[in-house]
């Protein structure tokens, strides 16, 4: 695993580490690694860090001195310098319910006439592999996750719906997104989930975090209701 990385300033109170440019699951993957490793040697200034596709940021307060922007980025170059020594590790393995197509997917058969494929054969391309949850973000407890096969390629859609029901699973670019809560979306919608991902009463509050692998298990429309009743 390449640990090349650049340290970009933005603003007084956060540091950007930049491994990528591109989004790949080598580089996802280092992101997640790093994050999980500058956390357990983290400093008391530092208040968050949040991975992303290509980039860790690390969230600070000022402490007053003068010296503080160097004593970070020693910490951070001095742990970094231990990534490649360190095995690859993965979060938690989340099995995530979905039923797909109907109502609960609408794209899915569209999609499918597309890419050349069956709707069975796209639900099991979609559900075969485990994928990597790569960040957290567009809305509370959404997961952007890859990457998809070549196969389930295609871009979002020209026109977003304005409003998504809560739970939707959709496709785009070779990733997946869950959209946790009733929202606007602009990807190919394949089928939802009755897990609720946020929950601003439980903790951690979202059911996912970066780094974790998530394998979707189809299930059917009675499935689905008998989840959400019980």
């Amino acid at each position: 695993m390449s640990t090349s990385w650049q340290l970009i300033p933005q603003g007084d109170r956060c540091l950007l580490v930049q491994f990528g440019g591109g989004i790949a699951l080598d580089t996802g993957l280092r992101c997640t690694q790093a994050a999980r490793l500058l956390r357990a040697r983290a400093p008391t200034c530092v208040r968050d860090l949040v991975p992303s596709f290509t980039s860790v940021a690390i969230h600070f307060l000022p402490d007053g001195s003068s010296d503080q922007l160097e004593r970070l980025q020693a910490y951070i170059h001095q742990t970094l310098d231990t990534l490649e020594d360190t095995a690859v590790q993965t979060g938690t393995l989340v099995d995530i319910p979905v039923c797909y197509g109907g109502d609960f997917g609408p794209d899915l058969a569209d999609m499918a006439r597309q890419l050349a494929l069956t709707e069975q054969q796209l639900i099991e391309l979609h559900s075969s592999l485990p994928q990597l949850v790569f960040m957290v973000g567009f809305a509370p407890g959404a997961p952007y996750l890859g990457m998809l096969p070549d196969a389930l390629n295609l871009p979002r859609r020209t026109t977003p719906r304005t409003t998504l029901p809560q739970g939707s699973v959709a496709i785009a670019n070779r990733q997946t997104i869950i959209y946790p809560n009733a929202s606007p979306g602009g990807w190919h919608l394949i089928g939802r989930t009755p897990l609720s991902l946020f929950d601003p009463l439980r903790s951690p509050p979202a059911r996912l975090e970066p780094g974790d692998q998530v394998r979707f298990v189809p299930i059917s429309p009675e499935q689905f209701e008998h989840w959400t009743a019980s």
